[in-house]
């Protein structure tokens, strides 16, 4: 019976990030990892693959190249049960291989409703798996009626690749919300998305329940609780993930309130020989230490960098989730993090809320130059950060990120204001029209009245 000292389960972004993570703090154990797919997709390029990349083949996690300069072990199998009294995992193969430490990074489910008609053909959720991504894109190239059901970030990336794909073709987003994108960004934000939707001839039914899906063999309509039906021949299902944690369930590790697998700040689960990371792994929030429901790559290869650090050593703790988002949309970067005016409303903070927009080199006349609008959420009484959006510039992507750091450190107006910006004429907004720095300034004028 083989051992090794550490075995991953696991190969898509959390998996990864703990093997690298794991060989870099401990080079001299052994290390596994266990996966169920020969090619992994990166999970936020799969609605590229319908348009603007054009072949699932060309979305791929470098995952067996990554391992090899690693030394770490790949066993390309499915690991369908954890005997966690001996330590060993059981593979579909008939392998028993023993471990000291085991990370379970097997990810999350696509949600599919409970609604008559997702069984249909060219129904679709969206599955981190190369073979499925290419016969759905086989499929939606031969489509002239497309419905994305959920309107969040894939759906609405799925419905600008689909248009891509097919530029002929009806496509629809139906979202039960008021608007896109609501759980991320402040109405006017989500306004401003939705613009660009429908500048490209894609329609949005926001308020819309989807009640079936109707057809013979393939699904050709969709209905809705208003009543309404609209005509489709592929029907992509983007309303979210759920925790994959059946393997972990049967092994007895409990789960947590957000029916994720539960985990200490250390990333370990109820067995202290065994982490667990990524989308399986149940989420607390940075703000209250609620439980959260947000499941992006960035959380998972944070967490892994906590549970591959900490498999023999404890070295780092979780502070809970931000959420930083971004996406480009009809050319426009939209990005978020930490709050919307509605969540810390929600959670009881006396909030002020600031916009700055400027363009984004300067002199405006330099290449490249376009507006770019920054908005930050501020708590009054401490002047701490809580939460930005962005909405314009390319450049708007990496500036998020920015946003996040000062989120998660907790800095507050004051220390905005005096942030002391690297600026060049070919590469930012100038030092007098920085909009980070103004919108901070415009929050504290604001609490000054």
């Amino acid at each position: 019976m083989k051992a090794v000292d550490v075995i991953i389960i696991g190969g898509s972004a959390a998996g990864v990030t703990a093997a690298v993570t794991a060989r870099k703090y401990y080079p001299d154990k052994s290390i596994m990892m266990i996966k169920n797919v020969v090619n992994v997709p990166i999970p936020c390029g799969i609605p590229y693959i319908f348009g603007t990349v054009g072949d699932p083949m060309k979305n791929l996690l470098p995952t067996d190249m990554m391992m090899a300069n690693n030394k770490v072990e790949v066993l390309q199998d499915e690991v369908v049960s954890i005997l966690r009294d001996e330590k060993l995992v059981a593979t579909a193969s008939g392998e028993k291989i023993h471990y000291e430490k085991l990370v379970v990074a097997n990810g999350s489910l696509p949600i599919v409703p409970r609604i008559p008609g997702t069984n249909l053909k060219n129904v679709f959720s969206i599955v981190k798996n190369s073979d499925s991504l290419k016969s759905m894109l086989e499929s939606a190239k031969n489509s002239q009626d497309f419905v994305v059901i959920g309107g969040g970030f894939i759906g609405m990336e799925m419905a600008e690749e689909l248009k891509k794909l097919c530029p002929n073709a009806n496509v629809t987003i139906v979202e039960m919300q008021s608007h896109c994108l609501q759980l991320v960004y402040d109405p006017d934000f989500c306004a401003l998305a939705e613009k660009a939707i429908l500048d490209q001839n894609i329609c949005i039914m926001t308020n819309e329940t989807v009640t079936g899906l109707a057809g013979n063999e393939s699904v050709e309509k969709v209905m809705l609780a208003s009543g309404k039906e609209v005509k489709a021949d592929c029907v992509i299902l983007g309303i979210g993930c759920i925790p994959n944690t059946a393997l972990a369930e049967a092994a007895g590790l409990k789960l947590g309130p957000a029916k994720g697998i539960a985990v200490n700040r250390y990333m370990q689960t109820n067995d202290p020989d065994v982490f667990a990371c990524g989308d399986v792994a149940d989420k607390i929030s940075f703000f209250d230490h609620k439980p959260s429901a947000l499941r992006l790559a960035s959380i998972a290869t944070a967490e892994s960098r906590i549970a591959g650090a900490n498999l023999f050593n404890i070295l780092r703790t979780n502070t809970g989730v931000i959420g930083v988002f971004s996406t480009f949309i009809g050319k426009k970067t939209f990005a978020a993090a930490g709050l919307t005016e509605r969540d810390a409303l929600q959670k009881g903070y006396r909030i002020v809320i600031s916009d700055a927009e400027s363009i984004n080199r300067h002199p405006g006349g330099m290449p490249g130059s376009e507006p770019l609008k920054v908005r930050l959420i501020f708590e009054v009484g401490s002047k701490i950060l809580l939460g930005g959006q962005i909405y314009g510039a390319t450049s708007g992507g990496e500036l998020i990120n920015v946003i996040g750091a000062l989120i998660s450190q907790r800095v507050s107006a004051d220390d905005i204001v005096l942030f002391q910006a690297g600026t060049h004429p070919a590469l930012t907004a100038s030092p007098v029209a920085y909009q980070l720095v103004n919108a901070a300034e415009n929050a504290l004028v604001k609490m000054t009245r």
